[in-house]
């Protein structure tokens, strides 16, 4: 186990080691590494450490831990556990610490030090709105790492901007601190104040809170009390790892048995909100920028939320159609990217929902400005085939009466073999007669 003061300077000249630092990964045979740009860059000490051993991770882990019992016992039952450390006037970490091979690794994603807010993300004006909701669910999907947490702490910020409102969280762990303005929070985290996320939200139902963020739906049982939480009146925010708003549907109705399946579909189309479902692109020039799907509710999306998906109506399809109620696909808001030369053309490509949709968009896109759509320099056009014209044989030649077969191609009158007599013999018929007179 470290002192303290050896693992910040660690800490600290990871940070220092490139711009933009995302993410820390300590892995057993390999050197310290940071994450900038979306790649893995090696971080050298001295004395030079080319590869950690299992001794090294352990002790970085322990000193992490910091002999928090629940946090060990955790680590020793699941294989992993979680936790934030705070390095003092620097940044924040979400940790993650876990076991492969029976070695210890550690992946620390940098929180930020203030929570920006729906502006400062660039976000769309949709956002403000699902901010003033006063009950049903919002949910924001996307992998790991994708910036779920930042966004839901914008919107909350919002709240906390223009609300007077009791809210109270449960994390894991706590990431954003969100000081008092007009809201009064309250911020549980996972091990240290409740044990798991329903257990944590049927208590949080006890404590006249407005607005209950939940980490994440895991389960059944999770996705039971929130929806439950809604329909008292609640305004619910909580995250799924989906990878779009249809998805995000089937993966909650599939958490339960079939024969509950109806009644579940009914209560989801009636509670749910909003559902945001996020990637993150490599930008030109570097760093990344999001691409949003973002999904309200309707008549028409609570339809397909009670009857599910038929060929004509789909949610991706409706989410299309419905752009200009603040809805939009991951492919319309990557054309807009694209467009506005955020991204590339392979970028926009591999990271869309509808290859062909995505195609069709590039195109007109390059239509409108002028570009080549098509590459056709090479194409070349081939030379017409000459025609062979057949030399016509004189007047009154027996070649020339009906029914007397045309001279070969590039035959003239008179050349190579005698001509058949008029009447339409073959040469060898003709030839055969004149023998037969002999």
């Amino acid at each position: 186990m470290l002192h303290l003061f050896h693992l910040e300077y660690i800490l600290t000249k990871l940070l220092n080691a490139a711009s933009e630092v995302s993410d820390i990964n300590m892995t057993v045979g390999h050197p310290m590494q940071v994450e900038s740009g979306g790649e893995l860059i090696p971080v050298f000490f001295q004395p030079e450490i080319r590869a950690l051993t299992a001794y090294q991770t352990e002790a970085l882990a322990l000193s992490l831990l910091r002999g928090d019992r629940h946090l060990i016992n955790t680590l020793m039952d699941t294989g992993s556990c979680d936790l934030a450390f705070n390095l003092e006037n620097k940044a924040r970490f979400r940790v993650n610490i876990f076991t492969q091979q029976g070695r210890y690794s550690i992946v620390m994603r940098k929180l930020e030090n203030y929570i920006r807010s729906i502006e400062d993300l660039g976000l769309p004006n949709t956002f403000l709105n699902m901010a003033k909701e006063k009950n049903g669910i919002i949910l924001v999907t996307g992998a790991t790492g994708t910036g779920k947490t930042t966004t839901l702490a914008a919107i909350l910020d919002e709240i906390n901007s223009s609300q007077a409102v009791h809210v109270v969280t449960l994390e894991d762990p706590v990431e954003f601190i969100h000081t008092p303005k007009m809201s009064t929070f309250n911020q549980r985290e996972l091990g240290t104040d409740f044990r798991n996320f329903s257990e944590g939200l049927r208590s949080a139902l006890r404590q006249a809170p407005k607005v209950i963020l939940v980490g994440e739906m895991r389960d059944r049982e999770t996705v039971e009390m929130a929806l439950s939480a809604a329909e008292t009146g609640h305004l619910v925010f909580s995250t799924l790892h989906t990878v779009d708003a249809g998805t995000t549907v089937n993966r909650i109705i599939g958490l339960f048995d079939h024969d509950e399946e109806k009644l579940i579909r009914v209560r989801l189309a009636d509670t749910l909100r909003w559902v945001v479902s996020q990637r993150l692109l490599p930008k030109i020039g570097g760093g990344r920028v999001a691409a949003l799907e973002v999904m309200g509710s309707t008549l028409l999306i609570k339809d397909i939320i009670t009857n599910g998906e038929q060929p004509d109506k789909t949610f991706y399809g409706a989410i299309e159609s419905m752009r200009p109620l603040g809805f939009q696909t991951f492919d319309q808001h990557i054309l807009d990217l694209f467009s506005s030369k955020q991204i590339n053309e392979d970028t926009a490509k591999t990271f869309s929902s509808k290859k062909n949709v995505m195609n069709r968009g590039i195109d007109n896109l390059k239509a409108l400005a002028g570009e080549a759509v098509y590459e056709l320099d090479s194409l070349t056009l081939e030379p017409p085939e000459e025609e062979e014209i057949p030399v016509l044989p004189p007047a009154g030649h027996p070649a020339g009466q009906p029914g007397a077969p045309a001279p070969a191609p590039g035959q003239a009158q008179g050349q190579g073999q005698a001509q058949a007599p008029q009447g339409g013999y073959s040469q060898q018929q003709y030839q055969q007669s004149g023998a037969n007179r002999g």
